[in-house]
């Protein structure tokens, strides 16, 4: 069996990389970060080593010892631990960050895709172990948007993709066509909840891909966590990228969404 090195963040989207990658015949390794990986993928995956997520040398170390040539992200890493403190890292990576022009996710990323590289690591699209978890095209839950919500929508995809082009985050909330939040280094929940507030109640959540995505990583992903901020908050449209965002467990997404009242919406960018 061909091994795959799976370097896991948080979050359910590495349990099911492993799954796909495991059904598809291959052996996976997974490289866990500590204090953010989920314990719980130890038992989806063949094998698990646990590393700091500021031990750039390690993880590579990792993966030559245990025969690695293929590898996959999958799952996220906010980018605030790097400023809470979280990150102590080693020279390797210290390096790295030095090199680059700026800190966006984009570029720390890409830094190190270039590393593995180096290290005839090759590393491959998320999506190839999503093809069954990408969002489809159309309104799929019983509540569907409504004339204005289209606006909104139209409205604010294109600022969605403004600051996708400018490496800022994915996610904007949207009430009235007018922005109550944009992404930031806080993450998707954290926007909605911020801008939910300030909307009070009707917000439309807009989740993109960047117009420049990169598929080996940061592919936007939502799950149920993503309905539970909306409905803390009283917002009423998420709005996905169809065939360029990975859905989480459809069935149980979809019947959490009615049970709340939301409109989840597939969303091509033909349309906007």
């Amino acid at each position: 069996m061909k091994k795959l090195g799976l370097i896991a963040g948080a979050g359910e989207l590495p349990f099911a990389v492993a799954a796909e990658a495991r059904a598809g015949g291959r052996t996976v390794l997974a490289i866990g970060l500590e204090s953010i990986t989920d314990p719980a993928l130890a038992a989806s995956v063949d094998e698990i080593r646990w590393i700091n997520i500021g031990k750039l040398g390690a993880l590579i170390d990792t993966l030559h010892k245990a025969g690695i040539t293929e590898a996959v992200f999958a799952g996220k890493v906010h980018k605030s631990v790097i400023y809470k403190g979280k990150v102590v890292p080693d020279v390797r990576l210290v390096r790295l960050l030095f090199s680059l022009n700026n800190k966006s996710d984009d570029s720390i990323m890409l830094g190190i895709t270039h590393e593995l590289e180096r290290e005839g690591i090759l590393l491959l699209n998320t999506t190839d172990f999503t093809t069954r978890l990408m969002a489809p095209e159309g309104v799929m839950t019983k509540r569907k948007p409504s004339k204005d919500d289209y606006k909104d929508i139209a409205f604010g995809w294109r600022i969605a993709k403004e600051i996708g082009r400018l490496d800022i985050g994915q996610t904007v909330i949207i009430k009235k066509q007018a922005v109550m939040a944009i992404e930031a280094i806080e993450g998707t929940d954290e926007a909605i909840k911020r801008g939910g507030k300030l909307a009070v109640d009707g917000a439309v959540v807009i989740k993109i891909s960047k117009p420049q995505q990169d598929m080996r990583f940061d592919v936007p992903v939502v799950g149920t966590e993503t309905l539970r901020s909306m409905a803390a908050v009283r917002a009423k449209v998420l709005v996905i990228e169809a065939a360029r965002s990975i859905l989480l467990n459809r069935n149980e997404f979809v019947q959490e969404a009615n049970r709340a009242g939301l409109a989840v919406i597939g969303y091509r960018e033909t349309e906007a």
